[in-house]
């Protein structure tokens, strides 16, 4: 049994500092769309849509009225966590930020970051094992041990932990699907095992919780928590995993397509 344990008022500032860089990216996003159209190279309306939506799930997560909810009771808490960590980021990299900023970048600039996108750094932490460690790991961490009660009561602790939730999520998800061009590729097979894998960790870590609540919060809470974190994050994983098979199929598709009209040119 875990006595529950009231946390003050999370304050405006960590609220801003985390609101800060998602309002940069909002701002930067629509510039890098006005410079677009400048050079005759429209953007998709749904892309825009996608990083409007995005950008507001994780803003909501860390500013405002659920974020302060969330500080105080660990079900509004894990919605925050669904948000942040997971739905915020799949509607972000659907929005395919790269490549409209490469697009908008003068040409100089935008193969400065395509040289960093290729360095072994992006290689190392885009990889899905990787991901997954910093994604899965992370939240075990944080709700098996006392870090959790810490968060709330550490300001420095609490945004950093925030900002990890939503980078590591964004990583996890541009591991496994492949929205941009990506210079380090891995195989169908390689991303489905890992994400199969990632899955059975959230869920076994949603299923721990549900009968070892975090310290200090309630069994009541934790349960119901734990249950949106569940079926929540089961949601938001079988779309990637919709994406992921899509993407695989039309690939199948293609090359099968181009060895029959191959092996068509060859017998004529």
């Amino acid at each position: 049994m875990h006595e529950q344990v009231h946390h003050e008022s999370i304050g405006l500032i960590p609220q801003l500092i985390l609101l800060f860089p998602f309002l940069i990216g909002f701002i930067i996003y629509f510039l890098a769309i006005v410079i677009s159209h400048q050079k005759q190279r429209t953007w998709p309306v749904y892309r825009t849509l996608f990083w409007v939506t995005g950008s507001t799930f994780a803003m909501i997560a860390v500013a405002g009225p659920l974020a302060e909810r969330a500080h105080l009771d660990f079900t509004i808490h894990m919605l925050v966590h669904l948000l942040l960590g997971m739905l915020a980021p799949l509607l972000m990299v659907l929005a395919a930020p790269i490549t409209l900023i490469v697009r908008a970048l003068p040409v100089q600039h935008a193969k400065l970051l395509t040289k960093w996108l290729r360095s072994r750094f992006v290689h190392i932490i885009s990889d899905s094992i990787v991901a997954s460690i910093l994604n899965i790991g992370g939240l075990w961490l944080l709700y098996t041990t006392d870090l959790f009660t810490a968060m709330h009561e550490n300001m420095i602790l609490y945004v950093v932990i925030h900002l990890h939730v939503f980078l590591a999520g964004y990583l996890f998800t541009i591991s496994i699907i492949y929205i941009e061009p990506t210079a380090h590729r891995k195989s169908y097979l390689y991303r489905s095992i890992i994400m199969v894998l990632a899955l059975a960790g959230h869920g076994i870590l949603a299923k721990y919780m549900y009968a070892n609540p975090p310290i200090g919060v309630p069994s009541y809470q934790a349960e119901i928590g734990s249950m949106l974190m569940y079926y929540g994050g089961d949601l938001v994983d079988l779309i990637i995993i919709f994406i992921l098979c899509s993407q695989w199929y039309k690939e199948t598709r293609t090359c099968v397509a181009l060895k029959t009209e191959a092996k068509k040119v060859f017998l004529d």
